[in-house]
């Protein structure tokens, strides 16, 4: 069985630093602590956290949307993770997250995973900045 997750976060940021925080190696690095291997080129794959994510990227429309594939073994069906980004004015950017068919088992985990290791480890590094 799989689940779906959604989200949205806004954070005091502007948009192109927003967007670089999931999709720049360098920036991942920043806020996560580990090195990243990421990439804007559709058919790339990319690792985060010493391998505990990796997929590949699909679509990149700079500083609008990403989607991404993560892998969950031997899957069927593709686990996709689809952000969107939206300036909000005065330096403000929400952030929607969609992340599908995550496999039941793992759905607890993935969800702590976003909120407190990925969006909200991005919003406090964008914030302090």
């Amino acid at each position: 069985m799989y689940k779906d997750f959604k989200s949205r976060v806004k954070v005091k940021a502007e948009l192109e630093d927003a967007f670089a925080a999931f999709i720049n190696p360098f920036t991942i690095e920043l806020w996560s602590g580990y090195p990243a291997v990421m990439s804007d080129e559709p058919n790339s794959e990319f690792s985060l956290w010493e391998g505990d994510i990796v997929g590949k990227i699909l679509e990149v429309e700079d500083q609008k949307k990403i989607v991404q594939e993560w892998y969950f073994g031997e899957q069927t069906d593709a686990s996709i993770v689809t952000l969107k980004f939206f300036e909000q004015g005065g330096s403000k950017v929400q952030i929607d997250l969609e992340h599908t068919n995550i496999p039941e088992e793992a759905f607890d985990d993935i969800v702590e995973g976003w909120n407190d290791y990925y969006l909200g480890a991005i919003k406090t590094f964008l914030e302090v900045q």
